[in-house]
């Protein structure tokens, strides 16, 4: 089984489309104001956002995306204008 996209909502799709592409997603289609899907760049996956008017309540959607040299990634992200609330921490 793989695992063939998440779509998770956006209540600023064209700012959000910006932001996935700074880390490094490939737009693969780019219905805006409405929708847009990404290609992950080193699997099949894709993920999509979808445009409301209001965002859910509650706990929300967690999405975790992995890559390696994660701490050149950042670096590279900050000085794109990406804002980390919490840098990355080596951890046991």
């Amino acid at each position: 089984m793989n695992l063939n996209q998440i779509t998770v909502p956006s209540v600023g799709l064209s700012k959000s489309v910006a932001f996935y592409q700074k880390l490094g997603l490939r737009l693969i289609v780019g219905a805006l104001p409405y929708y847009a899907r990404f290609e992950c760049p080193e699997d099949d996956a894709t993920f999509s956002i979808h445009r409301v008017e209001e965002l859910p309540e509650g706990d929300g959607i967690y999405v975790y995306f992995e890559c390696a040299g994660l701490d050149e990634r950042v670096t590279r992200l900050r000085a794109t204008g990406i804002v980390f609330n919490e840098l990355p921490t080596d951890q046991r």
